[in-house]
């Protein structure tokens, strides 16, 4: 364990955000822990948060005991993430406890970490203020608490403006940004947009909602003119063949079923889009082609297969847009615990194209697939 104890020594320090210990060899036990920084009486400790049996059990511990402690729980995991602010490690150990480090520097400004020992959990749309978009959708009450039923709505909204924070260094203050949300829905996503990054933020934003359902069109319009949102249109129409733009700042692809996915990034790349963020769902395509001899034993579980078929199609999507010439990410979009579907892949435009083609066409053969979004491409 010298490797992870060396990775600790650069990672536990003032820069460290937080951690995650995962994947645990055995059942029963402590599924998962957590790490974060804080300061105690001016002195910076590290608090372990581990998870077993709908549980959670806290440790605050020195720099020498935090790094002890977490190459005790190495042993019993198969991974540990890092995020500090200058870099981002990914630790795997084999089941023969071999131990391989990924790092990837952190691009962009970094948000500063709370550091305090009682601190409740901070959001961009603060509980208690009225917004009127999440008033009328349900969200809030009069007073602008949240409605206990939609709080995970609530936080599944800020977790999505944080996503467009960090990207803010992408959009221009000085001209016109152009944001079009494909597949926007009842669009609580879409006006939460744009009441950030208008209301809040003072950008001057044009956002155009796209969407099949007529009577949702219509009622996201007429919100949008009750809250005097001059720049926030919604039409009725289909990813595919949308052509009412020329150039875009920022594509938005929310829970677009299957393939319609790959058509809105497709339509991204073609706009030159500083900034992609997409939800998939429903990842059928891969499913119906996925084939391979070496995994076959696991592939005859139809939920086993179904799973892996959605992780290969986002990971191929991914590649195929640093291919493209973006840096792309894939991130938790709300708890893992809430649905097994929901991530994020974060795309900004950098132009430098990863020579990644023929470890690509490799993949594609050995698993006998051929996604939409490379014959879009």
């Amino acid at each position: 364990m010298e490797e992870i104890k060396a990775v600790l020594a650069q990672c536990f320090t003032i820069d460290f955000i937080s951690g995650t210990i995962s994947n645990p060899r055995e059942k029963g036990g402590i599924q998962k822990v957590k790490i974060r920084p804080m300061l105690v009486k001016d002195r910076l400790v590290f608090q372990l948060e581990a998870f077993q049996n709908n549980q959670a059990f806290h440790e605050n511990l020195s720099v020498e005991e935090a790094t002890e402690k977490v190459q005790e729980y190495m042993e019993q995991f198969k991974q540990l993430q890092i995020m500090t602010k200058k870099t981002n490690y990914t630790v795997l150990v084999s089941k023969k406890g071999k131990v391989t480090v990924q790092k990837k520097a952190v691009k962009g400004e970094v948000k500063e970490v709370d550091l305090s020992h009682n601190r409740s959990k901070k959001y961009i749309l603060e509980e208690g203020i009225k917004v009127p978009f999440l008033y009328d959708l349900g969200v809030q009450t009069e007073d602008g608490k949240i409605v206990k039923s939609r709080f995970d709505k609530f936080r599944q909204i800020n977790r999505f403006l944080e996503f467009i924070e960090d990207i803010l260094p992408q959009l221009s203050k000085d001209k016109e940004v152009t944001i079009l949300d494909f597949g926007c829905g009842k669009s609580y996503l879409t006006f939460a947009m744009y009441y950030y990054l208008h209301e809040l933020k003072g950008y001057d934003i044009r956002i155009i909602g796209l969407d099949l359902k007529k009577d949702v069109i219509h009622f996201c319009n007429r919100l949008s003119e009750k809250y005097g949102y001059e720049k926030l249109q919604f039409l009725e129409g289909n990813i595919s063949d949308y052509t009412g733009v020329e150039e875009v700042d920022m594509v938005v692809t929310l829970h677009a079923c299957d393939t319609a996915t790959d058509f809105a990034l497709a339509k991204a790349v073609g706009w030159n889009a500083k900034v992609i963020l997409s939800v998939p769902c429903c990842q059928h395509e891969l499913n119906r082609q996925i084939q391979s001899d070496v995994l076959a034993p696991i592939l005859k579980y139809g939920l086993i297969k179904e799973r892996m078929a959605a992780l290969i199609t986002d990971a191929l999507r991914a590649e195929y847009l640093e291919g493209e010439g973006y840096d792309a990410q894939i991130l938790e979009f709300i708890d893992m615990e809430h649905t097994p579907k929901n991530i994020l892949i974060r795309a900004v435009k950098t132009g430098k194209k990863a020579k990644n083609q023929e470890a690509i066409r490799k993949c594609e053969e050995q698993l006998h697939v051929s996604p939409m979004l490379g014959r879009l491409l």
